[in-house]
């Protein structure tokens, strides 16, 4: 049933906004993609409001501080850089002013069960050599499999990645019979493992690039061999380390916005949108009617249509996609430095298919999980954690939230998260914890809004999940349009920068 909301009369001040010739836009959500898509909102000549229910901006991408430890609280792999210089240049301001970063020489620390540690080094002939030496792979096998990585991203992924997969005029726009040329059957019809599997002959290999489904919260065992295009992006482009931690990231674009004139209303969550015969009105917050030529939902898409559109019928059709996994966060404050580690680690399961059935099938907690240790005083010692110390981000995923035990859950996990990283270090790790905080799916959902906590709204877990993934307009509401990782392209921080871009420049034909 769907529930069409019409507008009370306006009050206060507000009638002044229909008044103006500018255009106004408000955004819900000050996440990444919020931030963006207000920018470019502005630099398109619009008056542009943001209305977040927390008390600061970033959404997932934000940060607290304990007994001298800093903690970035969620993301924690920055990639793509590119698409904030594009913000940047978009805005006309020089970015050195708000953001430095730097390329990391090693993607990523690898530690198995039976002692095997792999070194990702970000020079392709440094890390051909190490799974030569480390898991007898044959010479060139890595170049390879990259290069393959960015024939797919090239020819397939940017076409469905930059453009609206939901209306022709866009589709026209992008090189779309090249991208239907290129697909091969591997990359459909076989799983992201049978495609590695292929490829590699040491199953510590598969299990290294299988790892790369989490990054959009699929199981490797499930999802297409399509996605063997996202280690393109870590090995072939690189990884980056943004001076500050992650939460720099929010404070460049934050600050971006508000030169560019963004107005931003924190503390004060959006009630509903108003829509009248299929065209958007503006927003109903802190009881007040809001009016707007356009809205833009950051929020997750589900709840989106279920509470701020009271259109249940929509809503119910989004969960009929499986939603992506979630995560369970512990950040501890370590009293000691360990030389083996670096910024990103991981420390993975011995049966790893079991994991992921664990994860999705039985939406339970998997005993023996991998276990990801993200590092951030490693690139600034003294300045992320005290002298001696270092800061600990330690993840690993988790089912969406489907009403587990999750008090149960946090005991569980924290136990065999500590006895896994004390038998692989070879230190007893417990009495080290200075300082301690944990974010679980339900936690995740009350500060984010991420329906089941999923950190990424829909898995990819079929053939056909980047065509169902929700497109960034409403078709039955004129002037609404949605960005964030619940809809087209996808979830992480370069994704979510495309949703806004994808976003505005729809906007932009459609005011002309």
């Amino acid at each position: 049933m769907v529930e069409t909301v019409t507008a009370k009369p306006f009050v206060k001040v507000h009638p002044f906004y229909r008044m103006k010739s500018t255009p106004t836009a408000i955004v819900i959500g000050a996440g990444i993609a919020g931030l963006a898509s207000a920018i470019r909102l502005a630099v398109q000549g619009m008056e542009v409001t943001v209305f977040e229910k927390n008390g600061y901006p970033g959404g997932k991408l934000s940060h607290f501080s304990s007994n001298g430890y800093q903690f970035d609280a969620g993301p924690s792999l920055f990639t793509q850089p590119g698409h904030i210089e594009d913000l940047f240049a978009l805005a006309g301001e020089p970015i050195e002013t708000y953001f430095r970063y730097r390329k990391m020489p090693v993607s990523c620390h690898y530690f198995y069960e039976d002692g095997t540690e792999v070194t990702a080094y970000a020079d392709r002939d440094l890390f051909d050599q190490e799974l030569v030496k480390k898991l007898g792979e044959r010479p060139g096998t890595l170049q390879r499999y990259l290069k393959r990585s960015e024939n797919i991203y090239r020819d397939i992924g940017s076409v469905f990645l930059n453009h609206s997969l939901h209306r022709k005029a866009t589709l026209f726009k992008a090189n779309i019979l090249r991208a239907l040329k290129a697909i091969r059957w591997p990359y459909l019809f076989r799983t992201m493992h049978q495609l590695n599997a292929k490829y590699f002959r040491n199953p510590k290999t598969v299990q290294l690039f299988n790892r790369y489904a989490t990054y959009n919260g699929s199981n490797p065992y499930q999802a297409p061999g399509m996605l063997s295009l996202i280690p393109h992006l870590e090995h072939n482009e690189g990884s980056f380390y943004p001076a500050g931690g992650m939460i720099s990231i929010t404070h460049a674009l934050y600050r971006l916005a508000e030169k560019k004139g963004v107005r931003f209303c924190l503390n004060t969550p959006v009630e509903r949108i108003i829509h009248n015969e299929g065209v958007v009105q503006g927003v109903v917050a802190n009881g007040e009617n809001i009016p707007a030529d356009i809205v833009v939902s950051n929020m997750d898409v589900y709840f989106t249509y279920r509470h701020l559109l009271r259109d249940i019928y929509r809503a119910e059709k989004i969960l009929k996609q499986e939603r992506s996994s979630s995560a369970l966060i512990f950040y501890w404050g370590i009293r000691k430095e360990f030389s083996q580690l670096g910024l990103h680690n991981i420390f993975f399961a011995k049966d790893y298919q079991a994991e992921f059935d664990h994860l999705f099938r039985l939406k339970q907690l998997y005993p023996d999980p991998t276990v990801y240790i993200n590092i951030t005083s490693k690139c600034e010692p003294g300045l992320q954690a005290p002298e001696g110390a270092e800061n600990w981000f330690v993840m690993v995923n988790a089912p969406a939230n489907v009403g587990q035990d999750w008090a149960l859950y946090r005991e569980q996990y924290r136990s065999a998260v500590i006895a896994k990283l004390s038998r692989l270090l070879q230190t007893d790790i417990e009495p080290l914890i200075e300082t301690e905080e944990v974010l679980d799916p339900v936690l995740i959902e009350s500060r984010t809004a991420s329906y089941m906590g999923s950190l990424y709204g829909t898995s990819s877990n079929s053939r056909m999940a980047a065509f169902l993934r929700h497109p960034n307009f409403s078709s039955a509401v004129s002037g609404l349009y949605f960005v964030g990782g619940s809809v087209h392209p996808g979830g992480g921080i370069p994704l979510c920068l495309q949703s806004a871009r994808i976003m505005s420049e729809m906007v932009e034909k459609d005011r002309k």
